[in-house]
């Protein structure tokens, strides 16, 4: 027996020690945790994740894979924590919820998902459409389609009438009482009922709408839609199932009772007052500001009939204050994950955020760090994701041209590798 056992153990070892490697040779490194970027560095793959980064001289074997970035700046695979896959803006998206078909919806998410991968953006949450985005994310598992990796909250919870209210602008006899299966609820004991719907439909995370917003069909965009009872209940059953709980935000009030009450995100924070910032860094909360949806909104607000005239002057009045909050946050010390709500504006356009966050004082080095380091946390997933280091998956991408001298350079990304996967290499 234990012959057998030592032949199993080599043959195991000799499987191993013969497993072919990929191995990267970068010109620049950036290093996200020292803020650093290194010279002539090579990277160790084998299958999904990193072997090692070393800047000592690395012998390629005969069956393993050289790709030479030595004219490239190399960094980790970038994180946006705030789409929507499923859909993307244009003057008919108010229509199409009437005339396209779920597998119509489904089709669409396919390319938007690979034309984000191919952005560099390896990661991405997506938070808020319907079931369709865990088919999705399942579909890209499985390696059947391409696309980022996806962690989805399937549909977002909302209050009747709420933000994520699917039937908000219906007429009358269209708009029914959706309750928790279709993610409305009111009163502690629904808004239970609609995060464990969450965890059986498949999500990953909980997304509420704990303010008005500005695209749906309501009036308001930045009133408060939850108690925070209510807040509190989704929370704590969101714990019971490992979730974390992202909380769409406009309004002063609404962010006070989020924060309040233990999500982990506010998204957009337009009103965002210092009383709520201090709330954040007390209960170590991060923001992600979506400043390209708050610039995109404000443009097509302008352009005739783009949107139904109840939501123009919310988005006239709220997108343009969104780049203003997050300079504010960022110079106050709140924690920032980058996030775009890519969906409102073109999908591909992401990487637009880093110019936004840049033009407001924000160093190249630390957007990426909230694209990377801070995102990964949020997620909840930094042993797997974030940096460019042993152990982690072999998501990688590069530029040309080197991004801290030059913002512009992240809208032209040459290389993408996900899970030790080329999906990219120009």
């Amino acid at each position: 027996m234990k012959k057998i056992i030592s032949v199993i153990l080599l043959l195991t070892v000799t499987i191993a020690w013969a497993q072919n490697k990929t191995i990267i040779r970068c010109g620049k490194f950036v290093d996200v945790k020292k803020g650093t970027i290194l010279n002539n560095i090579n990277i160790v793959i084998v299958g999904d994740r990193i072997e090692s980064v070393t800047d000592k001289k690395v012998t390629v074997g005969k069956n393993d894979t050289f790709l030479d970035l030595s004219t490239k700046t190399v960094m980790p695979g970038l994180i946006d924590m705030h789409v929507h896959l499923e859909h993307e803006t244009n003057p008919k998206q108010y229509l199409e919820e009437f005339t396209l078909n779920e597998a119509d919806i489904a089709y669409r998410s396919v390319g938007y998902a690979e034309k984000t991968l191919l952005t560099g953006f390896t990661t991405v949450r997506d938070l808020g459409g319907t079931n369709v985005n865990i088919s999705l994310r399942r579909a890209i598992n499985a390696d059947l389609v391409k696309g980022p990796r996806v962690f989805t909250a399937g549909k977002s919870i909302a209050s009747t009438g709420g933000h994520a209210d699917p039937t908000n602008g219906y007429r009358s006899d269209l708009m029914g009482n959706p309750g928790p299966e279709s993610g409305v609820a009111n009163g502690v004991d629904e808004c239970v009922k609609a995060v464990r719907q969450r965890y059986k439909d498949g999500s990953d995370l909980i997304k509420i709408t704990a303010s008005g917003g500005v695209l749906s069909v309501a009036k308001s965009g930045e009133n408060s839609q939850f108690t925070i009872e209510e807040i509190r209940a989704i929370v704590s059953t969101a714990n019971d199932y490992g979730f974390k709980v992202a909380a769409h935000c406009h309004g002063e009030e609404a962010m006070k009772r989020a924060v309040i009450g233990g999500v982990h995100s506010i998204e957009h924070g337009t009103y965002m007052s210092e009383e709520v910032m201090q709330l954040m860094k007390e209960h170590g909360t991060y923001l992600v500001p979506t400043v390209t949806a708050g610039k995109a909104v404000g443009q097509f607000a302008k352009i005739p009939n783009y949107y139904p005239e109840i939501v123009v002057p919310k988005a006239l009045a709220i997108g343009p204050k969104i780049q203003n909050t997050f300079e504010r946050a960022y110079k106050y010390g709140v924690k920032i994950a980058f996030g775009t709500d890519a969906g409102v504006f073109a999908h591909g356009d992401n990487w637009r955020e880093f110019i936004y966050m840049h033009e407001v004082g924000m160093p190249f080095m630390e957007i990426l760090k909230t694209a990377t380091l801070n995102a990964s946390d949020l997620l909840g997933q930094s042993e797997n994701l974030g940096a460019i280091e042993k152990g982690k998956l072999a998501d990688i991408i590069a530029v040309d041209g080197d991004p801290t001298k030059d913002i512009e350079v992240m809208g032209k990304v040459t290389f993408v590798m996900k899970s030790g996967k080329v999906y990219k290499n120009e």
